[in-house]
């Protein structure tokens, strides 16, 4: 039996992630350089004890450098009729000061950016970090949580397009 592994075919892989219904957020950070942000659907809870997630972040975004040199984030969770937000925040063609001109924003506790009309936002600090291919894995140690509506349905990415659940 050989020990070398054939790896899976790049757009395969694609394709089958595409499937994976993942909720849509926009992750912000607000320091020395200034206010960034980007679309992630890469977002996980990693543990309650203590509360922490998880972001990828490709490391060739404009964002990424901000990000680990600012040392917080939030991740604002979207819902549905959030999709022209989303994509713009996901385009590197909109400059970063016109992203926020969309939505209604505010300093969090931890001075992060929040969207007013976000479902939930978490302030976040980041507590370790690990680069694998073209990302970083950004571990969060939750420093505040903000439930703002429990009555809107979250907006998801499945199959290349937008859903709302």
């Amino acid at each position: 039996m050989s020990n070398t592994a054939t790896q899976p075919d790049i757009q395969l892989f694609r394709e089958a992630m595409a499937r994976l219904a993942s909720a849509v957020t926009i992750i912000t950070t607000d320091g020395e350089n200034g206010r960034y942000g980007f679309t992630a659907s890469a977002v996980s809870s990693v543990t309650d004890t203590p509360p922490t997630l998880l972001v990828c972040i490709n490391r060739q975004a404009k964002t990424h450098p901000k990000l680990v040199e600012h040392g917080k984030f939030a991740v604002n969770l979207l819902s549905e009729g959030h999709e022209d937000l989303s994509n713009r925040f996901a385009s590197s063609a909109v400059p970063m000061d016109e992203r926020f001109e969309a939505g209604t924003w505010h300093r969090g506790e931890y001075n992060q950016p929040i969207l007013d009309e976000a479902l939930v936002s978490l302030e976040c600090e980041i507590s370790d970090m690990k680069d694998i291919g073209t990302h970083t894995v950004v571990f969060g140690k939750i420093l505040s949580i903000k439930i703002h509506s429990e009555n809107t349905k979250s907006l998801i990415w499945a199959s290349r397009r937008y859903l709302s659940v």
